[in-house]
Order: structure tokens, then C-alpha cells, then sequence
């Protein structure tokens, strides 16, 4: 599955940076299908400009924890918090690919689910940034008191404040929460990195 799922992860970066090739392409597959590639199609575009070139020296990766478990954990969270499941897996996806990605981001945000470190602070339920299970719940506590699940686009804008990085996130849920097949899919994708030198891929098939 894991190199299927890079066959895929492939297409979809071919199609997202060639809109024409796009077009064409999701004309000629089913319609559901076409339907929920938009989707991934746009959120990726919508990221990828958002996304700052890195030097690759300061990429740091790791495994993630089992997919399950991670279910579990977003479970977990909607339970304590009320933030849907999905929306926890997709800002885990956006943010450090389940967990593959550990590097601190430049404005210096770390652990799973990237908290800076005064957020962390008041919302971290005073665990560990850097263990998948309490990150996740400190999200889903983080979120909750920014407005969720009412004001769910106002809370993930205050997560990071980007209309493109909101609209990207409710994408992404959108999918994993009608499909769950989408989660594990998504699960397997690895991790893409933008350098000044074009992208490279750090996890996944035929790397150390």
C-alpha cells in the first residue's frame, strides 16, 4: 500500500502544479472520484504557496505513530473536546504528515501538531509537545477554546492565520470524514519538503 499510495501521491503533485493536465484528466475519470481529487487538488495548491523553501539540512523525520493509535487519539479528543475527529487528522496531516515531518518549523512551532511554544503553555494540558497523544489533545483543547465546533473556521484561523490554510484544512476533513479509507491514504503519503533547490522527498521508498 505504501508504494501505491506514493504512485498516487505522485499523480496528484504532477496534476496540482499543471492545472491544464488537470482538467483534462479529471474529465475523463468518475465522477466521485473527480469530485474528491478537486478537493485534494486545491487544498494542495493552496498549501503549497503558504509553504516557505527550507534548507535540508534542518529536515528532520521520524515514524509515525501507528495509524490506529493516532485514531484513537483524535477519538479521544472529540470526546474531551467536541472537535470532529477528521478536522484533528486533517490540521495532523497539513501540519507534519502524522508525525513523519519533526523538524521545528521557521517561526519556531514544534511537535505533531506544530504549537508554538506560549500556546503550548496555556493549552497543553501540561504534557509533552512532542508525543502525538498529548499534541492532539492539546489541539483539540486549543481549538475548542478558539470557537470550535461552532465557529470552526474562525478556530482553525486562529490555529494559523490563513483563509488558504482554512480552506485547505476543511478540504482535507471533508474527505477523511466521508471516507475513512481517505485517513489511511493519507497516512501513507510521505513527506515532500520545499527547498531553494525544488522539492525532495525526505521519507518513503528507497530512502535511508
Amino acid at each position: 500500500m505504501i508504494l501505491q499510495a506514493l504512485y498516487q501521491q505522485r499523480i496528484y503533485r504532477l496534476l496540482t502544479r499543471d492545472s491544464r493536465l488537470a482538467t483534462r484528466t479529471l474529465a475523463l475519470v468518475p465522477r466521485d472520484l473527480a469530485k474528491v481529487s478537486r478537493d485534494l487538488l486545491a487544498a494542495q495548491r493552496e498549501l503549497y504557496r503558504l509553504t516557505p523553501a527550507i534548507g535540508v539540512h534542518t529536515i528532520k523525520v521520524s515514524r509515525p505513530r501507528p495509524a490506529p493509535e493516532l485514531l484513537s487519539y483524535y477519538r479521544e479528543a472529540q470526546h474531551r473536546f467536541k472537535v470532529p475527529w477528521n478536522v484533528l487528522a486533517a490540521v495532523n496531516f497539513v501540519e507534519t504528515k502524522f508525525g513523519k515531518l519533526r523538524s521545528t518549523s521557521a517561526a519556531g512551532a514544534q511537535g505533531p501538531m506544530q504549537f508554538m511554544p506560549a500556546t503550548w503553555r496555556r493549552y497543553g494540558l501540561l504534557g509533552n509537545v512532542q508525543d502525538a497523544h498529548d499534541a492532539i489533545l492539546g489541539a483539540g483543547n486549543y481549538l475548542r477554546a478558539s470557537g470550535a465546533p461552532q465557529h470552526l473556521r474562525n478556530a482553525l484561523y486562529h490555529y494559523n492565520p490563513s483563509s488558504a490554510y482554512v480552506d485547505a484544512i476543511l478540504r482535507y476533513a471533508r474527505r477523511i470524514g466521508a471516507d475513512r479509507m481517505m485517513f489511511y491514504t493519507l497516512y501513507s503519503w510521505q513527506v515532500f519538503v520545499k527547498t531553494p533547490h525544488g522539492d525532495r522527498r525526505v521519507t518513503g521508498p528507497g530512502l535511508p
